[in-house]
């Protein structure tokens, strides 16, 4: 899912090089895109997200709804809206993790571009846009690291050809330099190749849609999960990347490969927003990759040999240097901060 804004106006049957945010909306989400493709294998089928890890992913979402039920004081209906449901397959999981009557209660949504996955369950509504009057948990895995966005380098516009050549285009606008010199200061107005911060990816965009898909909230909290870095760390020469097939590739916009780019996470936070690692997130929500007692293998061998499997899947949802760093953007609507 993506959202369309400035920047994204060039044809998109245009052959030359056009700027990397209309390249990536092409490429993504246009005639036969990456994550529109008829038939395709969806996300799970080119990268490994947390929701493809482990079950556990699953059950520590649906004790937060549990916590947001409580907030809300168990309503008769509790939405659950997944935006960049990629095939549904983070709703099924929690669906299938809630008690039975939380679950009658639950109405949920699959928030994507492409078309409804074949055999999904029949409970859950697949929608192009998140709905708006949410009362419940929004929740967006991986999502805005592939709302696209521009690239800068030396104070300039990047434009790319589809087969991934790069040449410098025109100079920022007001906009996206004053994004750029308040959330990427190093790359902001003056900053050259010497500065060693001179390449940066224009977050705005993802500002913009996060904002949005808050605003469908009227009570509730919303939470983005992603690859994520914040202003006193920004990567000195960006994070765009592709993926395809479970590798790392090159980000060649031609509808071949995932195009990506990590999230300033710190600039799309609202009022009352709270930033987690996934590590800490899913500590607080019980997911923990301690072993398992040695006396429950002489006890009892089956359970033992299920709840180490598990713990080795809990570590790697919270491993450093991998899933446990995601970022989560935690952001209240009219209830209290998520305490963790």
């Amino acid at each position: 899912m993506s959202t369309q804004g400035e920047g994204t106006g060039q044809a998109d049957q245009q052959a030359g090089p056009v700027r990397w945010r209309t390249a990536m909306e092409r490429a993504l989400y246009g005639p036969d895109g990456f994550y529109v493709r008829p038939g395709g294998p969806g996300p799970a089928g080119h990268f490994r997200t947390s929701v493809h890890a482990s079950p556990l992913y699953a059950r520590a979402v649906a004790r937060l709804l549990l916590w947001v039920d409580g907030e809300l004081g168990r309503p008769d209906e509790l939405d659950l809206v997944d935006v960049g449901a990629g095939r549904g397959e983070l709703l099924a999981g929690v669906l299938s993790a809630l008690p039975p009557e939380t679950a009658a209660r639950v109405r949920p949504y699959g928030v994507e571009r492409a078309e409804r996955p074949a055999g999904l369950d029949g409970r859950i509504h697949w929608v192009s846009e998140p709905p708006r009057g949410t009362r419940g948990l929004l929740f967006a895995n991986e999502w805005l690291d592939n709302v696209p966005l521009d690239l800068a380098e030396d104070g300039r516009y990047v434009e790319v050809a589809r087969d991934g050549t790069e040449r410098p285009g025109g100079p920022l606008d007001g906009p996206d330099l004053a994004w750029l010199e308040r959330w990427w200061p190093r790359a902001g107005a003056g900053a050259g190749a010497e500065s060693g911060g001179g390449r940066a990816e224009i977050g705005r965009p993802r500002d913009e849609a996060w904002a949005a898909a808050v605003a469908t909230v009227e009570r509730g909290l919303a939470v983005a999960v992603d690859y994520a870095h914040t202003r006193e760390a920004r990567p000195p020469f960006g994070t765009l990347t592709g993926f395809r097939a479970g590798r790392e590739t090159a980000p060649v916009p031609d509808g071949s490969c995932d195009v990506t780019a990590h999230v300033a996470l710190d600039a799309c936070a609202g009022p009352g927003a709270v930033l987690w690692t996934q590590r800490d997130a899913l500590a607080a929500l019980g997911v923990s990759g301690a072993r398992p007692p040695l006396t429950l293998a002489s006890t009892d061998p089956a359970a033992y040999v299920r709840a180490l499997s598990l713990a080795g899947e809990a570590a790697e949802l919270t491993a450093r240097g991998g899933l446990g760093d995601f970022g989560w953007l935690v952001q209240p609507v009219g209830v209290a901060a998520w305490p963790g």
